[in-house]
């Protein structure tokens, strides 16, 4: 009779999650961290398997502004994703590594990436844990083992208490420094705090200009109409002003960087590089994945008049950019004041909270 009592206690303590705490040890709880999604917004597909935590997330955090993450200890994820510049890389067109490598693309701002599936400028990458360290081992970048970096971090005390509090033991490993760096990333927001987004709620009117702009960006470029479109909104529509898709823009008769096509191979995907979201586009010059454009009108003077139309596998969706206008005129056929007001409507897109909220700050 004592075996099967004793047996029926241990069957209660694999039933119940208080057999943890029957032989002493409490089950490891965290802080659930509520993303609070700007209006108009939808709702995004966040990782199941990652959830959201303070703890988490403020982890993340030191991991994210740590240089003790690269070889010297000379350089951090922030040295290149500058809150300040939409976390660009403080208007440089290529970031530089911890030996003076110079890096062959532009580095891309981080924010509303809850909302993106695949990573870097060719999508080589699935998932924001897997993006997180790859700069890391990157030759050309931190250029350091991600072991190596285990091991230090296991030294640091304020990373035994921090790993302890996301996960429940002070164990440090690639897996779990990805999943934090992944949460902070993820909590990294641009949206609801704009001029832009005021307008929409109602709360704060548009100038003559940004309302001239508004109608540009969304309007369809057609040669035969009096209004002229400038077509922005195919790729850069909706409340995220992007796409989510790869796509090649005419930037190149002969492409010197094949993006996409390099991960997967194809042909066809050759020329084709993530289209990147336009909130807070005044902060992230300079522009497109090789950094070529200085000024956003440098950029609108692209779509007007110089995109190539022999570009390989140009999207589709490019052909308003390269009809002819206007007798002979290629392109858009904007006029000068009309770029001004795409201009100051793109401008309308910025949100200084992504500089001045505290979460997204270095902790140091």
């Amino acid at each position: 009779m004592k075996w099967r009592i004793l047996f029926l206690i241990g069957v209660s303590c694999v039933a119940f999650t208080s057999c943890n705490e029957f032989w002493g040890k409490k089950p490891h709880v965290t802080t659930p961290y509520v993303l609070q999604i700007p209006n108009g917004f939808p709702q995004p597909d966040l990782p199941a398997d990652n959830p959201l935590s303070v703890e988490g997330i403020l982890l993340g955090r030191q991991l994210f502004y740590d240089p003790i993450l690269s070889l010297d200890s000379s350089q951090s994820c922030g040295s290149c994703h500058s809150s300040a510049f939409g976390f660009t890389d403080n208007g440089q067109v290529y970031s530089t590594g911890v030996d003076g490598s110079v890096g062959d693309r532009n580095s891309m701002p981080l924010h509303n990436l809850a909302w993106h599936h695949h990573f870097f400028w060719d999508g080589r990458s699935p998932s924001l844990r897997e993006q997180a360290l790859e700069p890391i081992s990157n030759p050309i970048e931190m250029k350091e083992d991600v072991l190596h970096v285990v091991e230090k971090l296991q030294r640091q005390p304020r990373y035994q208490g921090a790993f302890e509090a996301a996960f429940g033991d002070d164990e440090v490993t690639p897996d779990r420094m990805g999943l934090a760096l992944e949460q902070f990333m993820l909590a990294i927001l641009s949206g609801g705090e704009s001029k832009f987004d005021r307008f929409v709620a109602g709360t704060e009117t548009l100038t003559a200009e940004e309302q001239l702009g508004f109608q540009l960006f969304n309007g369809e470029s057609n040669p035969n109409s009096p209004t002229p479109g400038a077509d922005c909104f195919h790729c850069h529509g909706g409340a995220l002003f992007t796409n989510h898709k790869f796509m090649n823009n005419g930037l190149d008769s002969n492409l010197t960087d094949i993006g996409l096509g390099g991960v997967t191979g194809a042909t066809a995907d050759h020329g084709k590089f993530k289209v990147p979201s336009l909130r807070n586009v005044a902060y992230t010059a300079p522009y497109m994945h090789d950094g070529r454009f200085q000024t956003l009108e440098q950029v609108i003077e692209f779509y007007n008049s110089g995109v190539m139309d022999q570009s390989p596998n140009l999207d589709p969706s490019m052909i308003g950019f390269i009809q002819t206008q206007s007798g002979s005129q290629q392109g858009l056929n904007l006029s000068l004041s009309q770029r001004q007001a795409l201009v100051a409507f793109l401008n309308t897109l910025t949100d200084t909270r992504i500089e001045t909220d505290t979460l997204y700050q270095n902790p140091f």
